[in-house]
């Protein structure tokens, strides 16, 4: 697939180009820091609405369920109605429904409002990147805008807490889900004049067949992973097994239409199935290793969730040098190059956390952390900036969807499989004391955070030495998956190296989009 020429960016269009671009972060960066501030107010949504345990948790996962399940079709919605109509029709249901979850008074009425507004959501990834490749047809300054949308989106997460904590000591939960609308009001009234529309003129009516396919693919899998992260049993696998089986069916749906929902020749071109790929596997990683040391420093240190988000502030900002890094390398680097470079980083990062103990604080997990998301910040950045410029304009929505989902389901699997992964181990090895008995040894059996709960109900001495020995079993396994971990980042190293060898630099002639086979 080849590029169109690049067009001059130079005065007002261009000035106009970067003031777009800024209307288009806020609503990113306003993605990211609702999904931190959402498990902060859940604990008052609990008290004020009498939320039993399992409305809690669709409360919070049925968002994510939605913005999966109608990502794909939502993308090339957009390419055929325009990215920007669509965009600013997210934006108005955005606000909207945000203000009725801000005013939702029973706990149905809250998690429907939460689905619709993971429907809203998911028009906001694909229409924003498919509109930065309208805008910046010049490659580098396309991989600076992408470097900036990468920055606002982490942006966000350091905010969470920070914003959230303040409304909830100041107002009530439901202010958490205002502070959408004042930033969708503003992309609605400023939108129009800074952002340029765009659509495949030739695009037909949606295969309302594909349609159903892909929710029935995407709903049941995301599900099932999210299950499966907090109980190994039959039915996520089932869900599981659902999907896989309704993708085959849409796979082969796609192949055989004129104008498919995802035009599954993507994949064969190099650039494009290589990177979704290590994007794929690299989120895996990543959000297992977040998951294991999230809970590290909550159930090891014993860091409150607030103080453990303060911590998270050093290694995020290492991955927000990293993105601006990576950018500036790759205009004059090979991409696979620096791709390549930053996945050993991360395995040198993960070395350093297989020396975590116990007892050895937070400077080895945070340091290590830190390295490995310096590391592992090229991935993203680099991996959208390389999808969107191998395909075609009137197939970007499509495309922006496709490294949306890639994310997503990257995060759930990792969540699920080192979670999984970490239940096992401390259940096949943590060592109860043998005065510990009955009910109390099996719940210390289960999990380290029901252990802590019953070290605190048995006799100081018993207490400390299941606290202790808890403790370490969680620990050694951390180490364990860190050692996994850093064996995964050097398979991926040698992935990156071998499929993204031909690609050139960004902005060099010939383009990454010419790489096709």
């Amino acid at each position: 697939m080849s590029q169109k020429p690049a067009r001059e960016e130079t005065g007002p269009s261009g000035r106009k180009a970067w003031l777009g671009l800024v209307v288009l972060l806020l609503p990113m960066m306003l993605v990211m820091l609702d999904l931190g501030v959402i498990f902060l107010a859940i604990p008052y949504m609990v008290s004020d609405l009498s939320l039993s345990n399992l409305e809690a948790l669709w409360i919070i996962d049925i968002y994510g369920f939605f913005v999966v399940g109608f990502m794909v079709t939502i993308g090339r919605l957009g390419d055929r109605i325009g990215r920007r109509k669509l965009l600013l029709i997210g934006a108005a249901a955005f606000a909207v429904l945000s203000v009725l979850a801000a005013l939702s008074h029973s706990p149905a009425v809250l998690i429907v409002v939460r689905a619709l507004l993971g429907i809203a959501g998911a028009t906001i990834g694909p229409a924003v990147m498919a509109l930065i490749k309208e805008m910046f047809p010049d490659p580098k300054k396309m991989a600076t805008a992408f470097s900036m949308m990468a920055t606002a989106a982490m942006l966000g997460v350091l905010l969470g807490p920070t914003v959230g904590g303040f409304l909830l000591g100041v107002f009530w939960w439901g202010s958490t889900f205002l502070i959408a609308v004042p930033v969708m009001v503003l992309l609605l009234v400023v939108g129009p004049f800074v952002l340029p529309e765009s659509r495949d003129d030739s695009a037909q009516p949606l295969d309302l067949v594909s349609v159903g396919l892909s929710l029935a693919t995407m709903l049941p899998a995301i599900w099932g992973l999210t299950a499966l992260a907090r109980s190994l049993s039959v039915l996520p696998l089932v869900a599981i097994a659902v999907g896989l089986a309704f993708g085959v069916a849409f796979a082969r749906r796609q192949r055989r239409l004129a104008d498919p929902l995802v035009d599954m020749g993507f994949f064969r071109v190099r650039t494009v199935g290589a990177t979704l790929l290590v994007f794929l596997l690299v989120g895996i990683v990543q959000s297992g290793n977040g998951l294991v040391l999230n809970q590290h420093l909550q159930l090891v240190d014993g860091y409150s969730a607030f103080q453990t988000a303060l911590w998270m502030v050093l290694p995020v900002s290492m991955a927000i040098l990293g993105v601006h890094l990576s950018t500036m390398l790759a205009k004059r680097f090979p991409p696979g190059r620096v791709l390549t470079g930053g996945l050993l980083l991360a395995a040198t990062g993960e070395a350093v956390l297989t020396r975590m103990t116990a007892e050895s604080g937070v400077a080895t997990l945070i340091g290590g952390l830190c390295v490995v998301m310096l590391g592992t910040s090229p991935v993203g950045v680099l991996s959208g900036q390389l999808v969107m410029q191998a395909v075609p304009q009137e197939r970007a929505g499509s495309a922006g969807s496709l490294s949306g989902i890639s994310g997503e389901f990257g995060s759930a699997l990792g969540v699920a499989v080192f979670g999984s992964l970490m239940t096992a181990f401390y259940a096949g090895h943590v060592n109860i004391p043998a005065s510990v008995t009955g009910k109390t040894a099996s719940a210390i059996n289960e999990t380290l955070p029901h252990a802590i709960d019953a070290a605190g109900r048995l006799p100081a001495r018993a207490g400390s030495q299941v606290l202790a020995a808890a403790r370490d079993t969680f620990n050694t396994g951390a180490t364990s998956v860190a050692l996994l971990a850093m064996l995964l980042f050097l398979g991926l190293a040698f992935v990156a190296h071998k499929t993204l060898r031909g690609v050139r630099p960004i902005g060099s002639s010939p383009e990454p989009s010419e790489e096709n086979e």
